[in-house]
């Protein structure tokens, strides 16, 4: 039996560290398929939950860190590409990061905290900037896509025979891509 010892990290070989609960949270997420507890967490570093809040204030700011952390693995826009190129890259890193790490999205969408969809908007921007859109338009365009990407990420996520994948999205993409080109 191992003994946890409470309170502030001691000073050890392997100290605990803000980069290492981040990391394990991850690896849970992807093992469990679900966003780890607080005590999941602290048993698999082998630490007393109370070790984990000598990092993370609580658990809200645990999660929306370990949530900008996934957030930044998405496609990142790159110069030379056309636009619908680069938003289909956004859009199957998107879904392949949320496939990856179940309950991502349901977090996502519960947080009050706007960084981790800030990080998606600045990406949609950057790449859809060179349209000239009004800002209606791109404001209508956003939401149309992220809509599109969340419903098609929870088909994928009910499905249980993996008939749906990430590819499937093609041919959609092609007909919102044709309305964003009519609307300019």
């Amino acid at each position: 039996m191992t003994i946890k010892k409470r309170g502030r990290p001691q000073k050890t070989a392997k100290a605990l560290s803000h980069a290492e609960i981040i990391a394990t949270a991850k690896t849970l997420m992807v093992n469990n398929g679900k966003i780890p507890s607080i005590r999941a967490l602290s048993a698999e570093l082998n630490v007393d939950a109370m070790a984990i809040y000598y990092y993370f204030k609580n658990k809200t700011v645990l999660l929306e860190e370990l949530t900008a952390s996934l957030i930044t693995e998405m496609y990142q826009p790159k110069g030379g590409l056309a636009w619908e190129v680069q938003l289909r890259e956004l859009s199957k890193s998107y879904l392949t990061l949320l496939s990856k790490y179940n309950g991502l999205l349901h977090t996502l969408l519960a947080m009050d905290a706007t960084s981790p969809a800030n990080v998606f908007i600045d990406r949609f921007t950057h790449i859809t900037h060179g349209l000239n859109m009004s800002a209606a338009h791109s404001h209508a365009a956003l939401n149309l896509f992220v809509d599109y990407l969340h419903g098609f990420s929870m088909a994928m996520s009910c499905n249980n025979a993996d008939q749906l994948v990430v590819d499937d999205i093609d041919a959609s993409l092609d007909i919102i891509f044709t309305g964003i080109k009519a609307s300019l």
